[in-house]
């Protein structure tokens, strides 16, 4: 099983993102769950959402605690939130920022991963430039794909255009693309 732990905060498709997901694993005949948790529910407040994806049913119904990968749609969040708290040593870490690593004060807390299981997106800036608002889940997913190899481009294209119809899918498939050819697959396999 491949656990996922998405953070953001409300209004930024945090909860969108894991639904996408779990539709991109669907469509490849895999098994899936996603699910939101909310503190306040309110714009601005921070959201964590969870997907888990597996070739077998998922009986699971707890948060995960310990993620195969944790996605960071807001880089605010980063010393307000533990973001990273239980992330598998051979876990993977993307965040959503045109900053560095070492800009963003995080190289450290994520050096024992391996190479190429850390990247940053400017995932926002993509959003903004395809689909005219800064809201990076899209972009976010198709960085996803690339990074892990978990699942195809196609998929994740697919689950966007059956979410989101017409112009709206179009801009955020061309989002998920940009940051998807952006993005350098990890070295190895994800390992599901």
């Amino acid at each position: 099983m491949f656990e996922v732990r998405l953070h953001g905060r409300g209004g930024q498709g945090v909860v969108t993102a894991a639904e996408l997901l779990s539709i991109a694993a669907f469509l490849e005949g895999r098994h899936a769950q996603a699910f939101p948790s909310f503190g306040s529910e309110r714009t601005g407040a921070p959201v964590v959402s969870f997907c888990r994806i597996d070739d077998k049913s998922i009986r699971l119904r707890e948060p995960i605690l310990e993620p195969d990968a944790v996605i960071v749609q807001d880089p605010t969040l980063l010393g307000a939130v533990q973001v990273f708290q239980g992330l598998k040593p051979r876990g993977y870490a993307l965040i959503n920022s045109k900053k560095s690593l070492a800009d963003l004060g995080i190289e450290t807390a994520l050096g024992g991963l391996p190479d190429g299981h850390v990247q940053v997106v400017p995932a926002t800036e993509l959003a903004v430039h395809h689909v005219g608002r800064p809201l990076p889940n899209a972009a976010l997913l198709g960085a996803f794909a690339a990074i892990t190899g978990l699942l195809r481009f196609a998929s994740v294209e697919a689950a966007i255009r059956q979410k989101f119809k017409g112009p709206v899918g179009e801009a955020n498939v061309a989002a998920a693309q940009a940051a998807f050819d952006a993005t350098q697959p990890a070295p190895e396999d994800a390992p599901c």
